[in-house]
């Protein structure tokens, strides 16, 4: 029986993975807690751990999951940005979910822009109060509006055909162009200069951490609409907060940030939230904050599951070949394994 320590356990985790599992006699320990360097020996008697975004799974984390015995970790996220995959690299096997239900967070991003820009939030919260004015709640076409969507992967190109819907006019910027997507490619600071509205669609890695900063930002039209569904650390939020301040960001969408991790996924409506700069962005009128949602749709959820316990199977029970394996032998973290068709090491 393969045994797998799953951290950061949910309520809506739990069906699939345990319908999934039981299919292949395998055993989930289910652990509220997140994976990091005090919680790791959890996972003691394990033969791989099962971790999602806000877990940490650095060189340290990884030495003591070595130590015991752990043999894979699964991310059941496309993202994998909190594990050092280079530590990993000759000791542990990393392998992640590439794509679970684009649809989601595509669609996602449309409802918070159609919420921000409509006023929808606004309006029903008057409406439930009897106040019926429309004062305040005017919004703009979306027909006819540039859209920058910088990252197109699946994600990205599903939102693209969602605003196409609506008549708008896309951008794009990306280190690997589609091709023969009918996509205008164009540069950052190009998509910066014209895009009525910025959504972000693209990885966290070192190149893009902070890409939306104070000098991009100086770049954009004035009330541009920022909409963020990949990762809190794409955008610097002290430099997104001033240009709220300034007037030069006209509204922003975010369902992720930065320092999310001891904050997200859980009720804290009764405590005094310690970060500041969250607080601030929330109470700004033209804000809206969701809790990295995006993702969370019954068919995402599903296929979740299904594709993690698929990817631990290829890894125990099969040949050892995983099409999701994340590698570090060359550097080329995705796109390694899908050259060289074996294992990583």
């Amino acid at each position: 029986m393969t045994k797998v320590a799953f951290f950061d356990a949910k309520a809506y985790d739990k069906p699939s993975f345990e319908h999934y599992g039981s299919e292949h006699d395998m055993q989930f320990r289910f652990l509220e807690t997140k994976l990091n360097e005090d919680t790791v020996e959890l996972a003691r008697g394990c033969n791989a751990v099962c971790v999602f975004v806000n877990d940490t799974v650095n060189a340290a984390v990884i030495d003591r999951l070595y130590a015991m015995g752990v043999k894979l970790i699964a991310l059941r996220s496309a993202g994998y940005n909190n594990v050092d995959v280079q530590a990993a690299f000759g000791k542990i096997h990393v392998v992640h979910v590439p794509a679970y239900s684009p649809y989601a967070v595509a669609e996602h991003a449309m409802a918070l822009l159609l919420t921000s820009v409509r006023r929808i939030h606004k309006a029903y919260n008057r409406t439930r109060e009897f106040n019926f004015s429309l004062s305040g709640l005017t919004g703009f076409d979306f027909h006819g509006k540039t859209v920058g969507v910088i990252g197109t992967g699946k994600i990205g190109r599903i939102f693209i055909d969602i605003c196409r819907g609506f008549g708008m006019k896309v951008i794009a910027y990306d280190r690997f162009p589609a091709p023969d997507s009918g996509i205008e490619y164009v540069t950052l600071d190009e998509l910066f200069a014209r895009s009525d509205i910025i959504s972000l669609h693209c990885p966290l890695t070192d190149e893009t951490r902070h890409m939306i900063n104070a000098a991009a930002i100086e770049k954009m039209k004035k009330g541009v609409v920022i909409v963020n569904t990949s990762r809190g650390g794409l955008i610097d939020a002290e430099a997104l907060l001033e240009g709220i301040k300034a007037r030069k960001i006209g509204a922003a969408c975010l369902d992720v940030y930065e320092e999310e991790a001891d904050i997200f996924f859980e009720d804290r409506s009764g405590h005094i939230l310690n970060d500041e700069l969250l607080s601030r962005l929330i109470s700004m009128p033209n804000v809206i904050v969701t809790s990295h949602q995006a993702f969370l749709t019954e068919e995402a959820l599903n296929n979740i599951a299904e594709t993690t316990v698929g990817n631990i199977l290829s890894c125990f029970e099969n040949d050892g070949i995983c099409d999701n394996e994340l590698c570090y032998r060359c550097g080329n973290i995705e796109r390694c394994k899908k050259e060289r068709k074996e294992k990583c090491f």
